[in-house]
């Protein structure tokens, strides 16, 4: 049995090799179970907070079948004991014999795969052309998506806006330094603090927050943008408004995810800004051509993509990180 530490995992996955992995699995399909919430009452005594085990199975079927399952912690409470308030392990195991194959890290394993399925959307629905990326958000996932974004199309400005300047000039300064040399290319890197202006430059704009508040409003949009919506991962949060989510021509990762737990498709919605039938594709009809993203020469249509992450896409990164 194969063991990778977050290292490992980080080392093993190639941006451009995981999207091409995604693009097949999504186009081959595999079965993927609900996820599973596990409420834990008080684990810390009463009145601590209450804790949730996750579980996200996945497989495939056939000689070269796998089967995998992600086990997911979160204790609100860690924070007060200066722990990590998620923990996360990917277990891999052969599809013809149940054998254990692997345990890989899943936290590592999820920031990759996560910034890749965005990646994987911007093949399809960015302009080719795009030059200038906005990333609102600082957290653990702006430096993934930054890269990936700027692997897929040829990005040469990146802002960075969050919450904290101090956070996003951070981050700047350590990405003006290391993403010239991943990329193999100049780019140029900056923090940014008139979000509205921001979103009015760029050509894509990735959010990767747990704001409950929208942070793109759609009277900052223009024509041929393409909005990545990665954070907002319950019904209650949001990162755009409804004008946006009405202008845009709306994609998500998986329909059975992104309409019940994406709270920027939950809610317009609920509230009748949209119907299901204004949600063109997921990214198995994308990859099977059923539906069409951006055509070439639109340079009009401003295109939006939900993602709230699926166990497909866990199981193909944890396949390719063994395979190296």
């Amino acid at each position: 049995m194969k063991i990778l530490s977050a290292a490992d995992v980080d080392a093993a996955l190639d941006d451009l090799a995981l999207i091409d992995r995604l693009d097949a699995l999504f186009r081959a399909g595999c079965e993927m179970p609900t996820r599973h919430h596990h409420p834990i009452k008080e684990p810390l005594g009463p009145h601590s907070a209450d804790a949730m085990l996750l579980l996200m199975p996945a497989w495939t079927h056939g000689p070269s079948g796998r089967i995998g399952v992600k086990v997911v912690t979160v204790f609100p409470d860690n924070g007060k004991r200066s722990l990590p308030s998620i923990y996360g392990q990917y277990l891999l195991l052969d599809g013809t014999s149940g054998a254990t194959l692997a345990l890989l890290d899943g936290t590592m394993l999820t920031k990759r795969r996560t910034a890749c399925a965005s990646g994987l959307a911007s093949r399809y629905l960015s302009r080719s052309d795009a030059g200038r990326l906005l990333m609102i958000g600082t957290g653990a996932l702006a430096p993934e998506l930054i890269r990936v974004h700027a692997k897929v199309r040829p990005i040469r400005d990146v802002a960075i806006w969050g919450r904290t300047p101090a956070h996003a000039e951070s981050l700047a300064a350590a990405l003006a330094a290391s993403l010239p040399k991943a990329l193999g290319r100049p780019i140029a890197v900056r923090a940014v603090t008139d979000r509205q202006a921001a979103v009015g430059e760029a050509d894509i704009i990735s959010c990767a927050t747990l704001s409950k508040e929208p942070l793109v409003e759609g009277d900052w949009l223009r024509e041929g943008q393409h909005l990545d919506l990665v954070g907002a991962y319950t019904p209650q949060m949001r990162e755009t408004d409804d004008k946006a989510v009405w202008r845009a021509r709306v994609y998500v990762d998986t329909r059975a995810g992104a309409l019940k737990e994406g709270g920027d498709i939950v809610q317009p919605l609920a509230n009748g800004t949209i119907d299901e039938d204004d949600v063109i594709a997921d990214l198995f009809e994308l990859t099977r051509g059923l539906q069409t993203g951006r055509l070439p020469g639109d340079n009009a249509s401003i295109t939006l993509f939900k993602s709230v992450g699926a166990a497909l896409e866990d199981l193909a990164a944890a396949e390719l990180a063994i395979e190296v």
